[in-house]
């Protein structure tokens, strides 16, 4: 168990004495506050916050941080309030112990519930100062290496959520010693069994490879003697997490993961990093393989690291054994083992720590902005764990700009990445001065150009393959106000074309008489009940009776009202049915679904002749000026089994302007076929053209819209 003394002799190497001094106050207050507290495992409870600011102090971090690991529990677990803590240590450490702290005078109806709103108030407190992770990280891995006091349930819970936040995040902030060990002891925790036999059947691997790896080492050693270049070499010992993660992804064996040789070599210079690259290319019984090799000092990750990473090819005795060999210098070394602590260390005069620290707060500012736009905390730490990926992709602007996106990444997310207005008025793209699809997967090495248009917008089915938060979390924002203003206008008509029977309008109906009836259903303002109304959750004709003045002559009944015009171009509250298909020219009629607006349908359709007998959710539609918008019909064909028929509907359609947009063909017999043919057309006529060529087609027998 550490002492604060154990502690303050180790903090005297790098902090001043009177930032010592202020450190074992610290400890002292928070010894006084948690007095009588124990720890599941039978401790003072004050061990937990000394231990935590003693990882803190392996990684150099300062004074404040590490008073804020002293005190990070006792705003959660006692009397002392922040303004206490303020008083005591001053604003800055306050922050950080408020930022660490769980919201505990707030009720959550779920435990998942509570957690989102604490992260997500963590996150805000990131955003102000990136030290309260730091705090938080130190935090979860000393609960880590305590858990075993823990109840089975509380452990997997525990280790589940580090798993799936806490380890990703040190990962992404650079820390891989802490997210390696954070990764193994959840590990352990969540699945004891396995980590049990992987570890028995590591350190046995480890002994049956002995032998090669030192011919390995050896080998290597002997490269940098012989051109003269300076370089550490040691082997990288896969974690446990690690090689279970990689056989249950990959569908590997123990026996594959483990016949990788992996070794690291540490120099002074970058230059000589280069050269040592050059060197190890060139061994004997040793080659590179081609495509495997990687320069992240040239273009880093995305939390900062650097180094060079290649695997070499060893043939020998009929034995083929990959060798994966990182180059780096000892500052890079640093920067990758303890990621933005790093920063901290140096004192801002390392330019590649400043690097980690300014891409890690860069991050933090997008998880701000992402949290500004999710509608809730759920949805906003979904967006975190979509946002947490291991590999990544680089790709260019067409003006030489580097972007580092998650492997998946599509055109789409690099137009966010860009910019938000880039992203909501995309239209097309081009990857390699090639048109391509939107949903095309990004490769290393491309460069992308976006095509954009004022007039486009985000479309739902980005959803399905976009694969960066920024990405989905935008998308998700502007449809939900789209929503929004679609509901307001649609209700407005709706609430004008009921009023219309008075010769009434909103903007005639009394002001007075307007405001009390929102009041009155707790309402904030006149859009909220337009929205209402157009999303179905409240009818027109009654919000109109209550607002006309002639209320006895108003039976609630549509009839004597005009039908209501529609565009084709409306938003997403009014919705053409997939049932029927309605195109111009259709006898129309509106069904008022709560929630999702108006559901246009054929007079016709079998669903509106059920749903039609409630006359008060109806409403009747005539068709406007639709412009050049499409709409989607499906055509039933019977046709004569020959060859080619299929090409020739399809060259029909073209010819007459019709996009194909799906063909299936079910076989009836060995003469007959029907071909369900779906096509997009402007409106009836335009529809009677396309049919009236395809029944000239030889071989088709019968043609019939559905």
């Amino acid at each position: 168990m550490p002492t604060i003394d154990a502690l303050a002799e180790r903090l005297d190497e790098y902090l001043e004495p009177a930032q010592v001094k202020a450190v074992r106050r610290a400890y002292y207050y928070a010894e006084q506050a948690h007095d009588g507290q124990m720890r599941k495992s039978g401790e003072a409870y004050v061990s937990h916050p000394l231990a935590v600011a003693s990882i803190l102090s392996s990684m150099h971090m300062d004074h404040e941080s590490l008073m804020a690991a002293m005190l990070h529990d006792v705003i959660e677990d006692t009397q002392v309030d922040k303004q206490g803590l303020e008083d005591q240590f001053g604003i800055t450490v306050a922050n950080l112990v408020d930022g660490v702290s769980k919201l505990t005078h707030l009720e959550f109806k779920t435990r998942a519930e509570s957690q989102a709103h604490n992260f997500q108030k963590m996150a805000i407190a990131m955003a102000k100062d990136i030290r309260v992770i730091l705090v938080k990280l130190a935090d979860r891995l000393h609960n880590m290496r305590t858990i075993g006091a823990m109840r089975p349930d509380s452990r997997r819970r525990i280790a589940k959520e580090t798993t799936d936040i806490y380890a990703p995040i040190a990962g992404r902030l650079g820390m891989h010693d802490l997210k390696i060990e954070l990764e193994d002891l959840a590990f352990a925790a969540y699945h004891p069994m396995r980590y049990r036999h992987i570890k028995a059947a590591v350190a046995a691997a480890r002994g049956e490879r002995k032998a090669l790896l030192q011919q390995v080492q050896i080998a290597l050693e002997d490269c940098l003697d012989h051109d003269e270049l300076p370089g550490l070499i040691g082997g990288r010992q896969k974690h446990l997490a690690g090689i279970y993660n990689k056989m249950r992804e990959q569908s590997k064996s123990f026996r594959e993961i483990m016949d990788v040789f992996a070794f690291r070599i540490v120099t002074n210079e970058v230059d000589t990093c280069y050269r040592i690259l050059g060197a190890v290319h060139h061994l004997n019984l040793y080659r590179p393989v081609p495509g495997r090799f990687k320069d992240y000092i040239a273009i880093p990750k995305s939390n900062g690291y650097q180094s060079l990473h290649t695997t070499l090819y060893r043939a020998g005795s009929g034995v083929h054994t990959p060798i994966e060999i990182q180059i780096r210098t000892k500052e890079m070394d640093d920067i990758a083992n303890h990621g933005v602590a790093e920063h901290w260390f140096y004192k801002n005069t390392n330019s590649r720590a400043q690097r980690a620290h300014n891409s890690a707060q860069q991050w933090i500012q997008e998880l701000v902005e992402m949290q500004k736009r999710s509608g809730n905390a759920m949805e906003f730490i979904n967006h975190v764990k979509h946002d947490l990926f291991p590999d990544e992709v680089y790709v260019f602007s067409p003006k030489g700009g580097v972007f580092s996106l998650p492997a998946g990444a599509t055109p789409i997310d690099f137009a966010y990445a860009v910019h938000t207005d880039i992203g909501n008025t995309c239209i097309a793209c081009r990857i390699n001065r090639r048109l391509a699809p939107l949903s095309q997967k990004l490769d290393s090495g491309d460069t992308i150009e976006i095509v954009t248009t004022a007039s486009a917008k985000p479309n739902m089915s980005w959803l399905n393959f976009v694969a960066t938060a920024k990405a989905s979390s935008n998308i998700r924002h502007y449809l939900k106000h789209q929503a929004t203003d679609d509901a307001v206008n649609l209700g407005r008509r709706l609430l004008n074309q009921e009023l219309s029977i008075n010769t009434s309008s909103l903007e005639t109906v009394d002001s007075v008489r307007l405001e009390g009836y929102i009041s009155q259903h707790a309402l904030t303002d006149l859009n909220i009940l337009l929205a209402e109304i157009g999303s179905g959750k409240r009818l027109a004709y009654i919000v109109a009776n209550a607002l006309s003045q002639e209320n006895s002559d108003i039976d609630g009944q549509n009839s004597g009202i005009g039908p209501m015009e529609i565009h084709g171009t409306e938003g997403i509250m009014i919705r053409y049915s997939r049932c029927c298909r309605p195109i111009p020219g259709d006898s129309i009629v509106g069904h008022i679904n709560a929630g999702h607006g108006i559901a246009v349908h054929r007079n016709f359709c079998n669903n509106i002749q059920d749903i039609g007998r409630d006359k008060d959710k109806t409403l009747a539609l005539v068709w406007a000026e639709t412009g050049d918008r499409d709409f989607d019909v499906c055509l039933e064909i019977e046709v004569s089994a020959s060859r080619g028929i299929i090409a020739s509907l399809a060259t029909s359609a073209a010819k007459d302007n019709a996009n194909v947009e799906k063909i299936d063909v079910d076989e009836k017999d060995a003469r007959l076929s029907v071909v369900n043919l779906e096509i997009s057309v402007l409106n009836r006529v335009h529809l009677a053209q396309v049919i009236k060529s395809m029944r000239k087609i030889p071989g088709v027998i019968r043609l019939n819209r559905t």
